[in-house]
Formats: C-alpha cells, sequence, structure tokens
C-alpha cells in the first residue's frame, strides 16, 4: 500500500468534505444507480475477467468493487485521501483481494511505482473533468497500456439538456449555461476548483495519436442529473420512462453528447 500525499489538490480536497457522505448522496440513488448500471454494463463487455485494470478517479470504491466482482483485478487511484479510506472501508468489508488503492491525482500517473503494463483503464463519472490538458494524461495512459488495450472514460459533457431546462424554468441562467463556456467553477463544502467541459471533438484531439475512438454513448440524457433525485423519486413511472427512452437515444449521434455524461470506449492505438 502506498500513501502519496497530494494535500494541495483542490479537487481531491473538495471531496475530503463529502467523502463520508458520498455514496448516500450519489451511489445508492435512483440516479446514481441508473447512470452508473451504463458504465457497468459496458465494463462487464470490454474488460473480461482475467484482466488488469488501471481505474482512475475511483472514489468510494464502488465501481472497483463491482470489477472485482467479475473476477478483474484493480488498481484504483484518487486525488481524495477520505474517498480513499471509504474505498478501503469498502474493501475489508466485502473481504475482496482483487482491489488495491491509492491515493494518487490522475496528474501524477507517472508516481505509480509499478511498472507492468494495464490491461484496461476506467475513469467514472466526471474525474476527467478536473484537469485543464488532458493531452499529457493521455500519453501516460497509453504508456501504462497494453497495444488495443480499451480505455473506458466517462466525462460530464458540455451541453446538458436537462441542466439548460431545469435552471432556466427555476430562473438561474448563468447556472443553466454554465458548462458552455468549457470552464466553470465548482464549489464543493469551502473549496472551489475549476471544472472544465471539453467536447467529443477536443477530446478525440487530446487523446491523439495514443488513443482511438470506438463508441460514444450519453449517459443522463433523459434521466436528469443527481441533483434532481427528489424528482426522481416523487415520479417513479416517469423516471422509468425516462430510463426507457435513454436506452434508444444513448447512440445517436448528436443526441448523444447532450446529456449529463457521455461515455467513451477508446482503444489504445
Amino acid at each position: 500500500m502506498i500513501a502519496l500525499s497530494k494535500s494541495d489538490h483542490a479537487a481531491g480536497c473538495a471531496f475530503d468534505s463529502i467523502a463520508a457522505d458520498y455514496d448516500h448522496l450519489f451511489t445508492n440513488s435512483k440516479i446514481g444507480r441508473a447512470q452508473r448500471a451504463v458504465v457497468w454494463e459496458r465494463a462487464a463487455c470490454i474488460f473480461p475477467a482475467g484482466s488488469h485494470i488501471l481505474e482512475l478517479n475511483c472514489g468510494t470504491g464502488e465501481d472497483a468493487a463491482f470489477l472485482a466482482g467479475k473476477g478483474i483485478e484493480v488498481t484504483a487511484c484518487d486525488a481524495s485521501a477520505l474517498m480513499i479510506d471509504q474505498a478501503r472501508s469498502r474493501q475489508a468489508g466485502n473481504g475482496a483481494g482483487s482491489m488495491n488503492f491509492h491515493l494518487l491525482p490522475s496528474e501524477c500517473l507517472h508516481e505509480l511505482p509499478f511498472t507492468e503494463m494495464f490491461d484496461g483503464i476506467l475513469s467514472n463519472f466526471s474525474g476527467l473533468n478536473c484537469i485543464a490538458d488532458l493531452a499529457p494524461i493521455a500519453a501516460q495512459l497509453a504508456g501504462r497500456l497494453k497495444p488495443n488495450a480499451p480505455a473506458l472514460l466517462c466525462l460530464s459533457t458540455r451541453f446538458c439538456v436537462w441542466e439548460m431546462l431545469h435552471y432556466l424554468l427555476h430562473g438561474e441562467l448563468h447556472r443553466a449555461f454554465r458548462r458552455c463556456a468549457g470552464v466553470s467553477e465548482a464549489r464543493i463544502g469551502s473549496t472551489t476548483f475549476p471544472v472544465y467541459y471539453p467536447t467529443l471533438n477536443s477530446l478525440s484531439r487530446s487523446f491523439h495519436p495514443f488513443f482511438r475512438i470506438r463508441s460514444v454513448i450519453g449517459i443522463g440524457i433523459c434521466v436528469p442529473p443527481s441533483y434532481m433525485e427528489t424528482w426522481a423519486i416523487g415520479n417513479p413511472r416517469l423516471f422509468g420512462l425516462c430510463e426507457a427512452v435513454d436506452s434508444i437515444v444513448r447512440t445517436w449521434p448528436g443526441i448523444r453528447v447532450l446529456g449529463d455524461h457521455m461515455l467513451l470506449h477508446m482503444e489504445r492505438s
């Protein structure tokens, strides 16, 4: 076990403040489960049992536990020390021996003290949106992956229709279009940090020539963002309809980048 202290990492410090409540706020919510199920379905298809996956921005370890349950070894990293503590507690409770958690921001992958090559990469739910320039990350990831290995990356989109409509209806014009400029300031607790919203084209450029995009899936096109959990609980039939529509339209070009997140399946060149 390693412990690389990154106390000056703004996003890591911010998520420290909600680590204890994160599973209640998102992981175990109706919206959180619905959005994560899409990622898990894809992950189960592209990461075979017996493979060794590097997970970035692992949070409380929910995805690592899922992969471990599929017979996959996971080396998981996060910039938040308290998120890593939560993940290790989950590991101890599940008795899973194929998960290894490390305090390490994605920007510092060169410090990961392993020389082995991984069979795939997973980054779920917007951790990479906290990085201004993804090109150096792409180069570092490429150096850790076997040829033709998959990378499954879930990022927040620049244009989320649900968010625009929600805040416009509440008269909050600035918040409705906060993503559209490509960067906005986020606040969690007393910590603020920038969040970046790349387009699909800019992501393709950032990861070229190390990766090629195999597919793109929209997440949360009709299923709303997580801050609308109260609405989801109060409208179960309508929420179920949103899930059903999402399952139909999530691969449609144009539509797939208008949800809360987009899920990119990339492949090492």
